[in-house]
């Protein structure tokens, strides 16, 4: 067993490992990024597999994908930065069930079909022909989005501070009492004061 071989089964198993957890773990922060490490240790296994540009791609656009995610949990989240304990999965039996019937699926793919064996030239320009096919009538549109997530994360900044659209996100809040009708628990806005309270 070579040093790919144990490379291959190195990041299979993180791939493996982080994609359990995702669903383990209780925090949609910490989901999203081990989902990333995830997505990264298949993207390497393709570049791998020599398929380079596939493999760098689903790095690159699951890694914004991932941080994008991250991002909006800790501002929208109900819970602080999206790391108090959660219930990260629904529908257990089903859940179960589902995985174990499309992994038996794809196992079954894998070892019964017959791939087709066509040698490609060692002359043919195969990553810059796919990246013609792939994003050559639709480069405009992937600019576009670029710019459009941009705005998006900014605008969910924006729109996330305490200066809101409708004033200031903490006149009114009040955390509930720890008795019913009682006062209300924790600390309170301050009147007056324009700077964000940690707490």
């Amino acid at each position: 067993m070579g040093l790919t071989d144990l490379l291959f089964l190195a990041l299979s198993a993180v791939a493996i490992l982080s994609g359990w957890r995702v669903f383990a773990t209780d925090s949609m922060v910490r989901a999203s990024f081990l989902l990333l490490l995830s997505f990264v240790a298949v993207g390497l296994i393709i570049v791998m597999l020599a398929a380079p540009y596939i493999g760098v791609a689903t790095v690159f656009m699951m890694a914004v994908e991932m941080m994008v995610m991250a991002l909006f949990m800790v501002m929208f989240m109900m819970n602080p930065a999206g790391l108090n304990p959660m219930m990260m999965v629904h529908q257990h039996r089903f859940s179960i069930v589902a995985g174990v019937l499309a992994f038996a699926g794809l196992t079954a793919a894998i070892l019964f079909t017959s791939f087709p064996k066509i040698p490609v030239d060692p002359s043919t320009p195969v990553v810059h022909d796919l990246g013609i096919e792939l994003l050559g009538p639709s480069m405009l549109i992937f600019e576009t989005a670029g710019v459009t997530l941009l705005a998006t994360m900014i605008g969910s900044v924006i729109l996330s501070s305490r200066s809101g659209r409708f004033g200031m996100a903490d006149q009114g809040s009040r955390p509930p009492g720890l008795e019913p009708d009682g006062e209300p628990a924790g600390r309170q806005p301050e009147a007056g004061n324009g700077h964000h309270h940690h707490h």
